[in-house]
């Protein structure tokens, strides 16, 4: 309109009438309660108010434009995901996630190691996207579905003998923060003796998931461990892995904000920890 200076070629440039115009330029007007224009006929020049509202409101027209542009955007590897698991997933993902952003620089991994109601809490309280769990969530908002499972092994020393109850008795446990957990399950489906006889003497206790083995390597005790912990040891030639008469896994389950809308790098990264799994 500013560019003609007349309001019959502006009306038809809009496809609208001239009168039509002239009563949208009235009402701006009074609106802001000031005169736009001079009107000379069918022909207007820019008050000085006018000019200011042509200036500064294209300027604020464009920043407005390129913010609906920026909103809609939802790129599949550009912007920040937080990721929340515990340690022995973390071994297995965040390697293969960093060579996922070293293939797209954009995005931006956070990843943290907790315990199962860490991620948990992390997921409610909106402090991660998505986070894994080995058991399912218990708070409503955070909602699951299972990926995967993870198994549970025994390891000694590799100068271990045997693996009778009175040798794992003799040798200790190493624990951790989920030891007692993890060797309920796997001890007391595979020894009996495990039920009514005395708590294992504990040898030794480590709550960094990479150093657990440590000890074991050492041969100074025993312990369960997940096996993507056990994999990620950088000297497996110390220690020995056995396979028990009856296999124990945890389920995975991938959580997330129930009703959320989860964005596109979200997603990608879903997918990617899903092939992992």
């Amino acid at each position: 309109m500013v560019e003609l200076g007349h309001f019959t070629r502006t009306a038809e440039r809009l496809h609208m009438t001239q009168s039509g115009v002239s009563q949208h330029v009235r009402k701006l007007e009074e609106q802001l309660d000031t005169q736009l224009l001079v009107r000379e006929g069918k022909q207007f020049s820019l008050t000085d108010a006018g000019q200011t509202l042509y200036q500064q409101g294209g300027g604020i027209l464009q920043a407005l434009q390129q913010l609906q542009q920026a909103v809609r955007q939802d790129p599949p590897f550009a912007g920040v995901v937080r990721v929340t698991s515990p340690g022995s997933m973390g071994l297995k993902l965040y390697a293969d996630l960093l060579d996922l952003q070293q293939q797209h620089p954009q995005l931006v991994l956070d990843y943290r190691f907790t315990s199962n109601s860490g991620v948990e809490q992390a997921i409610a309280q909106l402090d991660s996207d998505i986070g894994l769990m080995t058991r399912q969530p218990t708070l409503s908002e955070v909602h699951s579905h299972k990926v995967g499972q993870e198994s549970l092994l025994l390891v000694t020393p590799v100068q271990s003998p045997s693996l009778t109850w009175a040798s794992l008795t003799q040798l200790g446990f190493i624990d951790h923060p989920d030891g007692a957990h993890h060797a309920s399950l796997l001890l007391g489906a595979n020894y009996p003796e495990f039920e009514y006889s005395e708590p294992l003497s504990t040898r030794g206790f480590s709550n960094q998931i990479s150093q657990i083995l440590e000890p074991v390597s050492r041969g100074l005790g025993f312990t369960v461990l997940p096996a993507y912990a056990v994999d990620a040891f950088t000297r497996p030639e110390l220690i020995k892995v056995h396979a028990l008469s009856v296999p124990v896994s945890e389920p995975i389950y991938l959580c997330y904000r129930r009703k959320s809308a989860l964005p596109q790098r979200v997603l990608s990264v879903i997918d990617v920890i899903k092939t992992l799994l």
